[in-house]
């Protein structure tokens, strides 16, 4: 008999030869054969038979799990909740880990997401600056150079960077949905005629998905209604009479992303906002965590249709037991105790949330205007309200009911204490000066966004609030903002993470 070779794939065939699977031409036929050499060439067929659909299967599984990984980002394969963790395993064996994890307000930045400035900041105007809570009127072409150099440092330093707008119009691809949320988007506005409404519904569902969420951003102005046919004539010059140049407002405050919903754990918080200006901002947040393919099965701690409002810019995670929370201008009390009553359980991590009561006026509308995290044991405080600030815990007792009461303490040992550290440092802003603090704050000296520990966006016009970071072992990524601070929001208030790595 002729002597077999070929070689033997991993050995993980039982060590069967890859040769011996392939009958031997060079052999008698059967009729010259005696019985123990027929019986050992029909073994021979049996096993190419056999290895032969093996490698089928295997190769078929193979294309299956790779197919399964690439057609994910196309199509949304449903995933399957693993017991031991908060991972997504998808089918064909591929592993994500959730789409929102934020367990501390350092952690590196992996994913977040901003909102480019479009043409809503061009129909700001003078007369109209109070009702849409702006104090000045940004430069569109600078703010959007500014904002797109914002983006390009977080990239730089290994943020994905998503866009809002593209979240909600991949949230809306579907005709129904689409034709809900231009319905739901007109019912937030101040529109009441039945012409308008009408009106509305047709321009919006004129446009493409991604045009129309710009459009929505923008505001319609009524010179949109002259190039369109009226079946009311008193409705027509009723609008057209009146002097308020806009049919819907324009939503000029969608560049700061954190105030609309914000990422705590492995879920969401959808607010209520404090004022009607900036509503419909929480509806584009509504639609991404109901729809879109990769967050639609995101865990909600607060719904935007609970009684008080409650907004993101005074929400920070200060580790994965401890979140703070500003009682502020914009968001009450009793949102607080809502939100505490949900979070702190078995299904978290957390188990303290520590509310900070702050004066309630403009300039410090949210806690991150006079407080952030930059480091481990390191905070931004705005000096001239130090003394003013009061702070409540919340917890859970052993029975499991929630417990409220007012920490006697100073700032540092209350930190101290419920962040578990020998040492904390606050960073006064603008220094010790009542003037260059009042006037670094205004801008946002305070309201840095951490990108890894001990390091930091900032504005470059607050430079000695800068000098004090650098001075104390803060890395500092400065950006310019002559057009973006006007907008009274630093670089925490325009971005909103999505996954933070775990400290």
């Amino acid at each position: 008999m002729a002597e077999r070779t070929g070689f033997e794939p991993a050995r993980l065939l039982h060590q069967h030869d890859f040769q011996s699977c392939a009958i031997d031409r060079t052999r008698p036929s059967l009729h010259d054969m005696n019985f123990s050499e027929i019986y050992y060439t029909k073994e021979l067929m049996k096993k190419q038979v056999f290895f032969k659909i093996y490698f089928f299967i295997l190769n078929s599984v193979i294309k299956s799990r790779f197919l399964d990984a690439f057609t994910y980002g196309l199509k949304r394969i449903e995933p399957l909740r693993s017991p031991k963790n908060n991972h997504k395993i998808l089918k064909g064996g591929v592993i994500l880990a959730d789409q929102i994890n934020v367990h501390s307000e350092i952690g590196k930045l992996k994913r977040v997401m901003l909102h480019r400035p479009g043409k809503e900041l061009e129909n700001l105007m003078p007369e109209y600056l109070d009702r849409l809570l702006f104090d000045d009127i940004p430069y569109l072409k600078t703010a959007q150079e500014e904002h797109d150099a914002f983006a390009e440092l977080l990239r730089a330093q290994g943020a994905e960077v998503v866009y809002l707008t593209d979240l909600v119009a991949e949230s809306i691809l579907d005709a129904d949905i689409k034709e809900q949320f231009i319905s739901d988007f007109i019912r937030e506005t101040e529109v009441r005629s039945s012409w308008e409404l009408d009106f509305l519904t047709d321009y919006f569902k004129s446009k493409p998905t991604k045009e129309m969420v710009d459009e929505m951003c923008a505001g319609v102005r009524k010179s949109a209604v002259k190039e369109h046919e009226s079946s009311s004539l008193s409705s027509l010059l009723k609008i057209l009479d009146d002097d308020y140049p806009f049919l819907i407002d324009p939503m000029p405050n969608l560049y700061f992303t954190r105030d609309p919903f914000a990422s705590v754990g492995n879920g969401v918080t959808i607010h209520k906002m404090r004022t009607k200006t900036r509503t419909r901002e929480s509806l584009f947040a509504k639609y991404i965590f109901t729809y879109h393919p990769m967050y639609k099965d995101t865990r909600i701690w607060y719904d935007r249709t609970e009684d008080s409002s409650l907004e993101g810019g005074d929400i920070l995670i200060l580790n994965e037991k401890t979140i703070a929370i500003g009682i502020s201008q914009r968001t009450h009390e009793n949102a607080i105790e809502k939100f505490a009553n949900e979070i702190l359980g078995e299904k978290t991590t957390f188990e303290k949330v520590l509310a900070f009561n702050i004066p309630k006026e403009r300039s410090f509308m949210h806690l991150d205007t006079v407080f952030t995290m930059v480091d481990h044991n390191k905070f931004t405080i705005h000096p001239n309200i130090v003394d003013q600030i009061m702070v409540f815990v919340i917890h859970r007792d052993s029975s499991g009911k929630i417990r409220i009461q007012q920490e006697q303490s100073d700032l540092e040992d209350i930190l101290k204490k419920y962040l578990e550290l020998d040492e904390i440092t606050l960073l006064r802003c603008g220094s010790d000066s009542k003037v260059d603090s009042s006037r670094e704050q205004w801008s946002d000296g305070s309201n840095t966004l951490a990108i890894a520990p001990g390091e930091v966006v900032v504005y470059a016009r607050n430079y000695l609030t800068n000098e004090i970071l650098e001075e104390n072992g803060i890395k500092t990524h400065v950006i310019k903002c002559s057009e973006l601070s006007r907008g009274r929001g630093g670089p925490r208030c325009m971005s909103m993470p999505l996954i933070r790595e775990p400290m």
